[in-house]
């Protein structure tokens, strides 16, 4: 075992993967709740498959403008690239949520027994984990491509 400390580039990096999870967890919790209100407010006209959607979007909008601040504040690109690539990372990302919250609601809920009183706590499941998995695909999506740093796009 070496007694070398970690390098500050290490260290930096695990600061800022924390600082992506905790603010992730803080837009995912948006994107959480404004799914709930939106089923709780407009069911069954809107359904559970419209509602990730405008969920997601909301979400996603809390998330640059937090992301840019806290997690990423030195790339140095302008806001309208960031904004482009940012959303093509979360439209990958916003297929994956919704197809992970589909198939959990629509195929596995159903295999498992499980009951139209309890409904609700099936949604709010199927879409947290949704919302967990999508959270490591925006990561890697977020740093090597919306937020990377210009010096890193000058020298590609």
């Amino acid at each position: 075992m070496s007694d070398t400390p970690l390098s500050d580039t290490h260290l930096s990096e695990t600061k800022r993967v924390l600082r992506f999870l905790l603010v992730g967890s803080l837009a995912a919790a948006v994107n959480w709740i404004a799914r709930i209100a939106l089923s709780a407010s407009f069911a069954p006209a809107l359904s559970f498959e419209m509602a990730v959607l405008i969920a997601y979007a909301i979400g996603m909008t809390s998330g640059f403008l937090l992301y840019r601040a806290y997690v990423f504040p030195d790339a140095g690109l302008p806001m309208a690239v960031q904004l482009r690539r940012f959303i093509a990372v979360n439209l990958v990302s916003a297929v994956e949520v919704w197809l992970v919250a589909v198939v959990l609601l629509r195929m596995v809920v159903p295999a498992l027994g499980i009951g139209l009183e309890v409904m609700p706590i099936a949604e709010a499941l199927a879409h947290g984990i949704a919302i967990a998995i999508g959270a490591a695909t925006s990561y890697v999506g977020h740093k090597l491509l919306t937020f990377r740093s210009a010096q890193v796009v000058e020298a590609a």
